[in-house]
């Protein structure tokens, strides 16, 4: 194995070693700080992590040092849900759900039919994500295999942990868009076998979601979901009334849109239904008995007025839940713009969120909820390097907030609020600098 010189980021380093709660104050124990830390990195991966008057005599000479004063050195952001052929239709004027799919989506997946636009697309994506800090994400693709072949390529070259799928779709869609159950089946196993574990890359089972599924298909989807039983499933539950009413007639065996999937197999571990916010106790109650976790899309459901994600009530029943920018009708890849729709959200139902907790989601949270805690989110020793050094003066106003900001909790709170991609300063992807601000000594 060739090894190669340690690689140290030297600044203010923050990550969470556990939940911090939802109160002002962080459960104990839950939040690591370093006024000046060195993180450092040896072949892609954490092996210290401490103060730099302690630990920087210790280093060998031959280190790689990006110092980054001023800054915040944090785990890159994790994103839960997100459709990387929308990137071009972001904010796209805001139909309800069903119509903005058929007016936005689905003309632009159709494009995709082209295997060189697809890779110029998901070239464009990976760049476009890194940019806002993400990097680790589980994606949608369009029902076209080189869609998928396209994003796992740019995310390999990066060496960018990846999890993504192929959508699954074989009714109420454009006939060049749909596939069939078995193309589905044979066209999965493909992807499958040519991409998931190599690398940092992992396949997710993709039936878009049940009105877009055949029985048929949806059976096929849980036959693959039993013979890969630690893969992802990634699908949608309960976003839009029209919807849900949609999913009752097309299946008016099934007890509600929840047993939909539970009936094939596919509400098991690892299952990602992005959305869920007209549901009800005994739906979180049968999510967490299976292990299923909830992307929560602040930003796309306020701009499809889907509704609000009552998050409080999703914690109290202990289902898993990650924080997810859901991009296209989500209105920003930016995760730090994620944050703040989800605050105004909480606001308005009497709990609203902290930074503490706002930041632990998109990062150790986030991971945890796509069962990767044990590789990334974290700068424990061994944990995977993929970091963003954040600024908190990046633009004008977070500049004038920074000059009066007391604390951290401060400091987090405007990044929080008024974080866009210029608070991005800098991202290391396996150690690696993959942006221009990185100032190496």
């Amino acid at each position: 194995m060739t090894h190669e010189a340690p690689v140290v980021l030297r600044g203010p380093v923050l990550h969470f070693t556990a939940d911090p709660g939802e109160d002002i104050t962080p459960a104990p124990g839950s939040v690591e700080y370093l006024d000046d830390g060195v993180l450092v990195i040896e072949n892609g991966r954490v092996t210290r992590l401490g103060a730099a008057e302690a630990l920087l005599s210790e280093l060998p000479e031959n280190i790689t040092l990006y110092h980054y004063p001023d800054k915040l050195i944090m785990p890159g952001f994790i994103d839960p849900h997100l459709h990387f052929s929308q990137l071009d239709i972001i904010a796209s004027y805001g139909r309800q759900l069903l119509d903005w799919l058929n007016e936005y989506t689905f003309p632009e997946e159709m494009r995709f039919s082209d295997p060189a636009y697809a890779t110029h697309m998901a070239e464009d994506f990976m760049d476009e994500m890194l940019r806002y800090g993400t990097t680790t994400a589980l994606v949608f693709c369009t029902s076209h295999p080189h869609s998928a072949d396209a994003l796992f390529e740019a995310a390999r070259r990066r060496g960018c942990r990846m999890l993504a799928g192929k959508v699954m779709m074989d009714r109420n869609a454009p006939a060049a868009l749909c596939d069939t159950p078995a193309r589905a089946d044979h066209e999965s196993r493909a992807l499958i076998e040519r991409w998931h574990g190599v690398d940092r890359l992992e396949y997710a089972i993709t039936p878009r979601f049940a009105p877009t599924s055949s029985p048929e298909q949806l059976n096929i989807a849980g036959r693959l979901a039993q013979d890969f039983p630690d893969m992802v499933v990634q699908t949608h539950l309960s976003e839009n009334q029209g919807e849900i009413d949609w999913v009752a007639s097309l299946y008016p065996q099934a007890r509600d849109y929840l047993d939909v999937y539970d009936q094939v197999g596919l509400l098991r571990d690892r299952s990602v239904f992005a959305h869920c916010i007209h549901i009800d106790d005994d739906i979180r109650q049968r999510l967490a008995r299976a292990g299923g976790r909830i992307a929560y899309c602040p930003t796309s459901n306020l701009f499809l007025g889907s509704g609000l994600f009552d998050a409080r009530r999703a914690r109290e029943q202990q289902v898993m839940t990650g924080i997810a920018s859901d991009i296209g009708a989500g209105t920003s890849l930016s995760q730090l713009a994620t944050l703040a729709a989800a605050y105004q959200i909480s606001q308005l139902q009497g709990h609203p969120l902290t930074p503490w907790q706002g930041f632990y989601q998109l990062t150790r949270g986030n991971a945890r909820m796509l069962s990767l805690d044990s590789r990334i989110g974290s700068f424990v020793p061994g944990m995977e390097a993929d970091v963003v050094v954040l600024d908190p003066a990046g633009s004008p106003a977070l500049s004038r907030k920074a000059a009066r900001s007391k604390n951290l909790f401060e400091t987090l709170f405007n990044l929080m609020m008024l974080g866009d991609d210029r608070a991005i300063h800098a991202v290391h992807v396996q150690g690696r600098p993959m942006t221009t601000s990185a100032v190496s000594r």
